[in-house]
């Protein structure tokens, strides 16, 4: 399916609007501290018209059929352009945990590690992350590595989505 760039987009956005639209696909999560599962993902990216993208994820569990076993993770937040080839992803989750990340934006590709992570008082460690999110033959394929629960920065979670109407 073409992607075609809206005409009312920021023009500080171009470098951003491949990610607009809606994803699905699946991925793998794992950690020393977690058994590696499937699971499922859906990704909305939005413009309403400021020069900021906002995202929206939900995983869920998928078992050995790829049938939705149970939600995973939710996470809510922007991508702000900062000019110069640079990015910034604010992202907030219903664990407690607050990410601000800062990185760079190349044609369909976009690397950001944490500036600053914080977290309430009964939220699980989480010191650091690392994400690599790319436009490949079409999809949107991303990786994480991060740095929780004593352990160091390491791969965490990965995925493959295709846009979907």
């Amino acid at each position: 399916m073409p992607f075609e760039i809206r005409s009312d987009l920021p023009p500080e956005l171009l470098p951003l609007a491949w990610m607009i639209g809606r994803w699905e696909g699946a991925g793998v999560v794992g950690y020393p501290t977690i058994e590696s599962v499937n699971f499922g993902q859906e990704v909305i990216v939005s413009n309403d018209g400021r020069p900021f993208l906002e995202w929206q994820s939900r995983t869920w569990l998928l078992n050995d059929a790829g049938e939705q076993v149970r939600p995973l993770a939710t996470e809510l937040g922007f991508w702000r352009p900062a000019g110069d080839g640079e990015v910034e992803l604010l992202l907030t989750h219903p664990t407690g945990i607050v990410e601000m990340y800062h990185g760079t934006v190349e044609p369909a590709k976009i690397e950001v590690r944490t500036d600053g992570v914080i977290r309430s008082p009964l939220a699980k460690e989480y010191n650091a992350g690392h994400r690599l999110y790319g436009l490949v033959e079409s999809q949107l394929m991303w990786a994480m590595d991060m740095a929780a629960v004593g352990q160091p920065l390491q791969s965490h979670a990965s995925a493959q989505l295709k846009r979907v109407e």
